[in-house]
């Protein structure tokens, strides 16, 4: 029987979102231009109302039945991920050298499903259906025999698109035996992630290999497990390569960090890492302690339902500080409905926070499924601090048309904290999209502190878009980082 971490791992992998479902979320049913999106909202599960309105407040610390309800959830989630009757913990579905299957015929039935969801909503790429061809918009229904996915709409297309496809078959070849493999039953020992090591051991954070081998992880040797392994660790370990003060992001030629980065990240750092107290346990001991760092993940959606073994990773990277991870936005309870009954508001609880305390001796999370900038306006946070505070933005779509409009209120906010703000991209275009929109809307009001570019620690597996599975993209595949701008006052030197 596979452990619990590895099933809550396997199952929180198997729902992350893709760039999919996001943008059917973005859109609603608003057709695209061909019309064939229109009711493709309403065959995704919807936010419920007990998901987006969160009511009481849980304390896990206090209660060992409430710690056993996350244990439970963590445990059984296959269940919810649809994985009990394909990728139980006890039964193997497919073997090691069986992983590729086309999506119609697959063995899953979850892949099956895919591949039909596929087939109803993605268009054929070919020249002839596009603006001023010659045939009308059709769906894709050929599946390509060497990556197995619905890629063009007939044979003839596919073979007249060859070469253009070519470019992209392997990837989706890969992205097909990493879906089969997630679900083929095996044991993930991957998913065993590293505890707490000697304070003596430096991290290296030059890349994923040389991260997981400092951190004392066991050794990864495949690159198909590499993939998976890093889905997940992309959140915290992003955050972490920023914020450490063995940062691979410096501000030497080609370190991407500015001389503005490095004056606010190394005020984070400065509590990150306080020096030791000479602490101990009895009232001899007792030293007055910083206040916890106060982590801001806004617009939550897949890091939320992350194994909570994933996000202590966090803790491991800091073990003398006390890290307040915060994940804010209307879908961070989305896929987490059945979890335990959510809290009412109340006047101690105005915004229906589920507070996770102590999922580590340092660390809690909590969770507020509402809008930031309907926070921010109540001072619930208040007051901002850059030695404290830290805002972090997963693939936010700050410049996609149909989410734009859901930052607009929001960046002014962000910018008058003064406090660091990270942003990462599904791909190059989309973080530049991002940061056009930053700049047409707050020009000259913020700093940049990180220069755009590929994260260090991106996630290694590819993803599909269903919508169109021409568009390929990686977790955190880039990453940057701004702040509002800070003016000193000068004086003018009498004459």
């Amino acid at each position: 029987m596979a452990l619990p971490a590895e099933l809550a791992a396997r199952s929180a992998l198997s729902r992350v979102c893709t760039r999919c479902s996001i943008s059917l979320r973005r859109q609603g049913r608003t057709p695209t231009a061909n019309g064939f999106l229109q009711a493709a909202w309403q065959q995704q599960r919807p936010l419920t109302a007990k998901s987006s309105q969160a009511r009481h407040a849980v304390n896990f610390s206090s209660s060992p039945a409430a710690r056993d309800v996350v244990s439970k959830r963590f445990s059984s989630g296959s269940a919810q991920a649809g994985l009990s009757s394909s990728s139980g913990g006890s039964k193997r579905v497919l073997a090691p050298d069986d992983l590729f299957h086309s999506f119609t015929n697959s063995p899953i039935p979850e892949i099956r499903r895919r591949a039909a969801f596929i087939r109803q909503h993605a268009s054929c790429p070919h020249h002839d259906h596009q603006p001023g061809g010659t045939m009308a918009p059709a769906h894709v229904d050929f599946e390509c025999p060497d990556c197995g996915l619905p890629v063009y709409c007939s044979k003839e297309h596919w073979a007249d698109d060859y070469e253009a496809h070519l470019q992209i078959c392997d990837t989706l070849r890969q992205i097909n035996e990493d879906d089969h493999d997630l679900r083929s039953g095996r044991f993930f020992p991957e998913f065993e992630y590293a505890g707490p090591q000697m304070e003596e051991a430096l991290i290296n954070m030059t890349n994923w290999d040389t991260f997981l081998y400092t951190r004392n992880f066991n050794a990864i040797n495949d690159d198909r497990s590499m993939r998976q392994v890093t889905r997940l660790l992309t959140y915290p370990v992003t955050i972490g390569s920023i914020i450490h003060e063995l940062s691979p992001y410096n501000i030497k030629a080609g370190g991407r960090l500015t001389v503005e980065g490095l004056k606010s990240f190394s005020a984070l750092r400065y509590t990150l890492h306080p020096p030791k107290s000479g602490g101990g346990m009895d009232v001899r001991g007792l030293r007055f302690e910083a206040p916890p760092v106060r982590i801001f993940v806004l617009g939550a959606r897949a890091e939320s339902s992350l194994p909570r073994d994933a996000w202590v990773q966090l803790a491991h990277l800091f073990p003398r500080a006390r890290i307040h991870l915060i994940l804010i936005g209307p879908e961070s309870m989305l896929n987490r409905d059945d979890e335990f009954p959510l809290p009412p508001r109340t006047a101690s609880n105005p915004f229906g926070a589920i507070v996770e305390d102590r999922v580590w001796p340092t660390m809690k999370i909590s969770t507020i499924v509402d809008y930031y900038h309907t926070i921010h306006k109540t001072g619930y946070f208040y007051p901002y601090d850059p030695y404290f505070d830290c805002f972090v933005l997963f693939h936010p779509g700050l410049g996609h048309p149909a989410s734009s409009h859901e930052w607009e209120e929001t960046l002014p906010m962000l910018l008058e904290t003064k406090a660091p703000i990270i942003v990462t991209g599904y791909t190059q275009a989309d973080m530049e999209r991002d940061i056009d929109w930053v700049n047409k809307t707050a020009a000259g009001e913020f700093d940049v502190l990180l220069e755009p570019g590929e994260n260090r620690f991106r996630s290694l597996r590819w993803d599909l878009n269903d919508l169109d599975p021409q568009d390929i993209s990686a977790g955190n595949w880039g990453v940057w980082a701004f702040r509002g701008k800070r003016y000193e006052a000068t004086r003018k030197s009498e004459e």
